[in-house]
């Protein structure tokens, strides 16, 4: 009987692009050192197929990338059981560390979670960017869903 109740509370290629394009904070997962989860806060640009991040080259998530690439991140957004929402997105995580590529990730960044006006994002970018990596994580699998979607 349950079998038959089943509902697909997957989402949709565009219900997906939808959740990722609101400006909101995930909690990336990486593998420490000992094997457990590493998480931590973090904003993401949304792309074709990937998340877009940076970071500090001397954090925790860095060095633990460099050892393995292997990541995760989850966003859900929702107050209630009924209205949750959320998608858990894994893949082996790129470092960038060409700088024209880190600067345009931070800009971007800025920009999206409106953390400072442009002309002074540029400067804030520069000042740290010689301090930072981008992190490209590829949509190798992506579990999703859609609690509105329950009867």
């Amino acid at each position: 009987m349950l079998a038959a109740m089943r509902i697909d509370v997957r989402m949709g290629a565009d219900q997906l692009s939808a959740l990722l394009a609101v400006p909101s904070t995930g909690v990336f997962a990486t593998v420490g050192a000992a094997g457990f989860p590493h998480q931590s806060a973090m904003w993401f640009l949304p792309g074709d197929g990937e998340l877009l991040m940076w970071t500090y080259a001397a954090s925790q998530k860095a060095r633990n990338l460099e050892r393995d690439p292997r990541a995760s991140l989850l966003v859900e957004v929702g107050a209630t059981y009924r209205e949750l929402r959320g998608a858990a997105i894994q893949g082996s995580v790129e470092l960038i560390h060409d700088p024209e590529l880190v600067r345009g990730i931070g800009l971007d960044l800025y920009a999206r979670y409106s953390i400072a006006p442009a002309a002074e994002a540029r400067s804030l970018v520069d000042s740290q960017l010689s301090k930072r990596v981008g992190l490209r994580l590829p949509f190798e699998k992506v579990v999703s869903w859609d609690h509105r979607k329950l009867p």
